[in-house]
């Protein structure tokens, strides 16, 4: 890991939130973050991005997988995921820093589109994995964090920066499989389309026909790449969406637990106290209770 990028990320977390925050940007889809001890997992609903390590570690749990990464290294998430998040090492007198980047689907496509050898897709797989940082996308991120001390340039040279981060990722040794998230017509994207149903329908019921609709695939088909992609079948992956919205409005919402449980679309409020402790492992007054006492989570 570049030490100019440990040095430009401590600097600008240390005047924007500090330690233990997650430090806002001029752009919402990239952050920066700063803890100096280990955190406990904590579920949330991940987007395709880059995750990057600059100092410390991290580790995200799936359904059936775990992936560790540190210093120097990214886990780049290709399709969006439900997951366990936990920063496994962090010291006050070195405490974790990262990033995250929620990529932009449709300017990752027009970097692709204009490059004149693109990648090939890779085979498909579970979409997550561990990239270690090349130097020339080292030197991105420093810039791009640079620019964020100024924030007056922002709209003229992130677009800039960020277009070069994104053809140095599709150029580099996993460039087949980032390259899924934006190509038109892959099982990636296509699945990405069900997920963004699911997503703006949590509280409704949603049958497989419908999600393969969105997909444009058959019902087996639909099903096989769903689960390649996800690890789970698409009404675990739809549950799982319900409780974490169902928890998100009781943290920030205040909502109730019986009134959560209608709003994501649950008819028996017993059922709902069930199927959330058997995914976050307590009930959900006591959880929502302990986690609006925590501070921000990374």
């Amino acid at each position: 890991m570049r030490q100019e990028l440990r040095e430009v990320v401590a600097r600008y977390v240390a005047s924007h939130g500090g330690p233990d925050a997650v430090s806002r940007t001029a752009v919402q889809d990239v952050i920066l973050m700063c803890s100096t001890k280990e955190r406990m997992p904590f579920r949330k609903a991940y987007k395709p991005s880059l995750c990057v390590v600059v100092q410390g570690a991290k580790r995200i749990e799936l359904e059936d997988r775990s992936f560790d990464y540190s210093a120097g290294s990214a886990l780049i998430i290709s399709i969006g995921l439900p997951g366990f998040g936990s920063v496994t090492q962090a010291t006050k007198a070195e405490p974790f820093l990262g990033m995250t980047i929620e990529f932009d689907i449709a300017l990752l496509r027009e970097v692709l589109d204009q490059m004149p050898s693109p990648p090939r897709p890779a085979e498909e797989r579970l979409g997550v994995f561990v990239e270690e940082l090349s130097d020339p996308v080292q030197d991105c991120l420093i810039r791009l964090v640079q620019l964020f001390e100024t924030p007056d340039a922002v709209p003229v040279l992130y677009p800039a920066t960020v277009r070069e981060l994104y053809y140095r990722l599709l150029s580099g040794p996993n460039g087949g499989e980032i390259c899924k998230i934006a190509r038109a017509g892959s099982h990636t994207q296509r699945i990405a389309e069900a997920i963004h149903l699911m997503r703006g329908n949590v509280g409704q019921p949603l049958s497989i026909e419908e999600l393969a609709h969105a997909a444009g695939m058959g019902v087996s088909s639909f099903h096989q790449h769903f689960k390649t992609l996800t690890s789970m079948t698409p009404l675990q992956y739809h549950k799982q969406l319900r409780l974490l919205e169902a928890r998100r409005l009781m943290v920030a919402e205040a909502a109730s637990v019986t009134s959560a449980a209608f709003r994501v679309g649950y008819e028996s409020p017993s059922q709902f106290s069930r199927e959330y402790t058997r995914l976050f492992g307590t009930a959900p007054k006591k959880d929502a209770m302990f986690l609006k006492s925590l501070p921000v989570q990374l």
